[in-house]
């Protein structure tokens, strides 16, 4: 072995086999980890949680829940309380994190037209997700045929977004109180989408519109017309133009969403064996079905438990998965 200096280990090093060379992500283990990635030039965080089921070799479904506008990863996982469901059946949740002027609040989806920040500085949070499926799939047993997408307000735009122009790898969506901002459907297949909004939603008005401003602001968006949305997609799809309406579920009586309703509208079956479903709510403001009191209710209106969108979206998403590549 040579005796100049760091000669003899270097050629040590070499001759070593190529697999011990290798560094290998460790894999994530259940429960919450806060991750990382460099996406262009910036450093994008995002929040998975592992479900107990996690088995080496044995792929899980993921579920990307998208934080509202103005919100964050955190509080999204609070708030939409999906890690029991994921924990109960089985998947990961992944909650990305947007992006805005402070690090780790008020961040936006540049969701097409909409939102905030994130809208006016044109970033590409499409192709982050598509990033951060890659380096989720590093360092967890992801099924990359069992991929979907949920948001609220701006994080169900972004859901939107990903089904219209990342449909090679999102196998189906359910937006919640928040439609469609893109100008067109790019997706190389039909997208199976369920979808939550009450007509009673002060906010994102299902009649869509110039909304109210943001809290504290003068910021208005503009809402889309949420009957027009579903025809855009019912079309795409090739769903039946006339929906299948399903029986209306009442609040609990006593309880404070005693007056609430929700009707499910299937559309279905449409090409490929997708479909579309609306669950139309009433009495229930600008919220997460299912989820807790919000301590903002007087800018978003009544919360509501008449249904549970975590417990329904799952059971949705559980029939869709992205055809296997011949």
């Amino acid at each position: 072995m040579s005796n100049e200096p760091g000669r003899g280990f270097a050629s040590l090093f070499a001759m070593l086999p190529l697999w011990i060379l290798l560094v290998q992500t460790p894999a994530l283990s259940p429960g919450n980890h806060d991750l990382s990635l460099r996406f262009g030039d910036r450093t994008r965080r995002y929040t998975a949680h592992l479900p107990p089921q996690v088995r080496e070799g044995q792929p899980l479904a993921v579920v990307l829940s998208f934080h509202g506008g103005g919100g964050t990863a955190k509080a999204q996982q609070d708030y939409a309380q999906m890690d029991p469901v994921a924990d109960r059946e089985g998947f990961i949740v992944v909650y990305p994190e947007g992006t805005g002027r402070l690090r780790r609040r008020l961040h936006t989806w540049n969701a097409g037209s909409c939102c905030g920040y994130a809208h006016d500085h044109e970033v590409d949070d499409v192709g982050f997700i598509r990033a951060l499926l890659d380096d989720l799939a590093r360092q967890a047993p992801v099924d990359a045929h069992r991929i979907y997408a949920t948001g609220l307000s701006n994080g169900a735009m972004m859901s939107y977004r990903l089904a219209a122009e990342l449909g090679d790898r999102i196998a189906a969506i359910a937006p919640i109180a928040g439609g469609m901002v893109v100008d067109s459907i790019r997706s190389p297949r039909p997208v199976p989408i369920m979808h939550f909004h009450s007509i009673d939603d002060p906010r994102a008005t299902y009649t869509g519109g110039l909304g109210p401003p943001f809290p504290f602001t003068n910021v208005r968006v503009v809402q889309p017309v949420m009957d027009s949305v579903i025809a855009h997609w019912v079309a795409f799809d090739r769903c039946p133009s006339t929906p299948a309406v399903g029986e209306t579920i009442h609040g609990r009586p006593g309880s404070p969403s005693a007056t609430h309703t929700a009707t499910p509208y299937r559309y279905g079956p449409c090409a490929d064996g997708s479909e579309f479903v609306l669950w139309k709510l009433t009495g229930a403001g600008h919220v997460w079905p299912g989820a807790g009191v919000q301590s903002w209710q007087r800018y978003v209106g009544p919360a509501t438990d008449v249904i549970g969108a975590d417990t329904l979206m799952w059971r949705f998403f559980q029939r869709f998965s992205l055809p296997t590549q011949p």
